[in-house]
């Protein structure tokens, strides 16, 4: 009877160890939960990622529950420590880092950057433009100097015509020939009726 009586106390006392243990895995692990949860910036959630006992090195970070986390990390924290304090933000639209006060930005920052990124786009816009009239005008010398290069025909030569080809002038001298009743023939026969009126008047003045 008192054989049976020191097994079950033996017994009970292992149940209340292995209670009591599994109670302080089930608190320890809570804790390194909400440590993970209560992480000021990124730097910090990884670090507590990295010490929870899920956390194993030897698999690749997206086949466990490491790569959720770490995941969760960077969505909760846009910002990361820079060495000399403070944080910095990296806009991959523009490619650049932008220093803000916190793990995150402000509104502020938030229009701030969106600003610059305003301005990025306008720039990116200009040198296109920039870059296709440079182009053109590339392109239009390049044709200006290879019609410049290509040789000249031979020079245009302007030969007179031959004498006899040339159309003799009038001789004025000869009398004209009136066959028809025409102007010049009217007039030829007024100019010799008037010289003949003269010439004769002169015979017969002394």
């Amino acid at each position: 009877m008192t054989g049976l009586s020191g097994r079950d106390a033996k017994t009970r006392l292992v149940a209340s160890v292995a209670l009591v243990l599994l109670a302080l895995v089930a608190i320890w692990l809570s804790l390194r939960g909400s440590t993970l949860e209560s992480a000021r910036d990124y730097e910090e959630c990884v670090e507590a990622l990295e010490a929870s006992p899920s956390f194993d090195r030897s698999r690749p970070p997206l086949d466990d529950e490491r790569g959720s986390r770490m995941t969760d990390c960077n969505a909760r924290f846009a910002g990361r420590r820079k060495p000399g304090g403070g944080y910095s933000y990296y806009d991959f639209m523009q490619g650049r880092n932008f220093d803000i006060a916190g793990p995150n930005p402000t509104a502020e920052e938030r229009k701030q950057i969106d600003r610059e990124y305003i301005e990025f786009l306008d720039a990116q816009r200009r040198e296109t433009v920039s870059a296709e009239l440079a182009k053109r005008q590339d392109e239009q010398l390049q044709a200006d100097l290879e019609g410049a290069r290509r040789p000249v025909g031979p020079p245009l030569v302007l030969t007179p015509k031959s004498p006899s080809s040339a159309k003799r002038p009038a001789n004025r001298s000869r009398s004209v020939r009136c066959d028809d009743n025409s102007l010049a023939c009217g007039w030829s026969k007024l100019s010799a009726v008037v010289r003949n009126a003269f010439a004769s008047s002169s015979r017969t003045n002394p």
